[in-house]
């Protein structure tokens, strides 16, 4: 018995008609008109913001941060691309289409044709931003040129992590060079936040030498292109019902307002892939605490970028000094929570802390020494930076660090044991609808411990003089932070971790 192919288009029809049996007519219609009243509204309301982050007034960027930009876009770009997949077909077309007996190449063509119009737009959008705040005016040809060749970059980076998706032996090697450039561009806008870069002078880059350019990455892309469409069945299914999965978990994410799924889908992914050997825990240190301690020494990447960002508050000596403040503080949750993932683990599923018969609190004490050591220098890295560069004015900031650390560290800690949103919340009638108060409220989880940091960012706002009184002040808030949050959620007579 022989089986024989049958028409892509005939089966997605009959699909449609299925899916769309239960629904009203015109409900597809009422849905775009929703769509795209809530864009009109929305970009009403915001188009004054929009305008300054696109096209300010006045150029207000140098060319070594236009340059620094665009390294980075290119490589956070790719990594995004990477992750997505960028290949991926709806759930049900990758239930019911992959593995049916139709073509491959047909199957995968529409969502090709999605994926690439998306990174066009997107880089037409990057483009457009690195032109209004780094080119002087008045602007040419420049307006039409640049945002083509972004679109173009961005339509070439997609065909490269098509062709890496298939599992190339070059596939590793390219994500690595993804994660130098947007290294090598946050490092070089951090430079340039240090030292008065000149600005772009008028007429610069000439449109004489875009428009090659242009030309050479539109050849380029239907080259891509073409190899593309010829190679597109190769693509193993396993990847694409990877990226299928991976849209399938943000959309689900958006929909439901909750990250807890992205960040679950990450981490098992990271370590799916890993091949791990049996290590011994330290004795001399708590069990829980030499866990988070043999997560950290798996994870070294994580510690490279942790190095690294201690340098990206320096990005905000422009802004305001409360601007800077809260960045810096901010810093600090994202530092603590490198090791978290196991705090989240043992509140959604205690069974580990039953068996080893920890009570909560002695579990939290635990979890909170890596995350509080990690933030505390983090914080003292990052305000003794800021000091050398001239930033902040003379005082022991290294040692506010120090005091700081162990806010940040609860701060993310608490982020942790969030879990789902609470969604049981009645929800509040506002003139613009119904809102429900869950996801604000896990949002705000972690954020919440980070307002015992506020005479860190009082004194960094004020610009005056540090001295051990407010090092005290910190230090004594900091103590009764701690004290109060294993006091107010744990238990020596409990063992779950869940704060709902």
């Amino acid at each position: 018995m022989t089986e024989a192919a049958v028409s892509v288009t005939e089966v997605r029809g009959w699909v449609r008609k299925r899916q769309a049996a239960h629904k009203e007519r015109g409900e597809t219609l009422g849905n775009f008109y929703f769509a795209l009243l809530f864009i009109a509204i929305v970009g009403g309301m915001l188009h004054r913001q929009l305008a300054v982050v696109f096209w300010p007034s006045v150029p207000n960027a140098s060319q070594l941060a236009g340059v620094s930009i665009i390294v980075a876009l290119i490589g956070g770009l790719y990594i995004a691309l990477r992750r997505l997949g960028p290949l991926a077909l709806s759930r049900p077309a990758s239930s019911w289409l992959l593995m049916a007996p139709v073509s491959r190449r047909v199957l995968l063509l529409p969502s090709l044709g999605a994926a690439m119009a998306i990174a066009a737009m997107t880089g037409a959008l990057g483009a457009l931003a690195i032109m209004g705040h780094v080119l002087a005016r008045p602007l040419a040809e420049q307006v039409v040129a640049l945002p083509l060749l972004g679109a173009l970059a961005a339509n070439v980076l997609l065909l490269i992590a098509l062709a890496a998706q298939a599992d190339r032996w070059w596939s590793g090697l390219s994500d690595t060079i993804a994660y130098l450039l947007l290294a090598a561009g946050l490092a070089g806008l951090v430079v340039d936040s240090a030292v008065h870069a000149p600005r772009a002078p008028a007429g610069w880059p000439p449109a004489g030498s875009v428009l090659p350019v242009v030309g050479a990455l539109a050849l380029i892309v239907l080259i891509f292109f073409a190899l593309a469409v010829r190679t597109l069945g190769r693509t193993p299914n396993d990847r694409i019902l990877e990226a299928a999965k991976t849209a399938g978990t943000l959309a689900d994410s958006a929909f439901g307002v909750e990250p807890s799924f992205v960040t679950d889908m990450l981490e098992r992914r990271y370590w799916a892939r890993r091949k791990l050997r049996s290590m011994r825990l330290w004795r001399r240190v708590p069990v829980l605490t030499a866990q988070d301690l043999l997560l950290l020494r798996r994870r070294p990447r994580r510690l490279l970028w942790l190095a690294g960002g201690a340098a990206l508050p320096s990005l905000f000596v422009s802004a305001p000094g409360w601007v800077l403040a809260i960045a810096v503080v901010l810093g600090g949750l994202f530092a603590g929570g490198v090791t978290t993932s196991n705090v989240r683990t043992d509140t959604g599923n205690p069974w580990m802390l039953r068996m080893l018969g920890i009570s909560s609190r002695d579990s939290v004490l635990q979890r909170c020494y890596v995350p509080v050591a990690l933030a505390t220098i983090w914080y003292t890295a990052a305000l003794s930076l800021l000091q050398i560069l001239g930033e902040l004015p003379a005082g022991p900031w290294w040692a506010l660090g120090i005091v700081l650390g162990p806010v940040g560290g609860v701060a993310a800690v608490r982020k942790a044991r969030t879990g789902f949103v609470n969604n049981s919340i009645l929800p509040f009638d506002t003139p613009m609808g119904s809102f429900s108060p869950g996801p604000l409220i896990a949002s705000l989880a972690g954020v919440d411990v980070l307002l015992l940091g506020v005479p860190t960012i009082v004194l960094i706002a004020l610009g005056n003089p540090l001295d051990l009184t407010g090092v005290i002040i910190q230090a004594t808030l900091s103590v009764l932070a701690v004290r109060a949050y294993l006091a107010g959620t744990t238990a020596k007579d409990r063992v779950e971790l869940s704060t709902h």
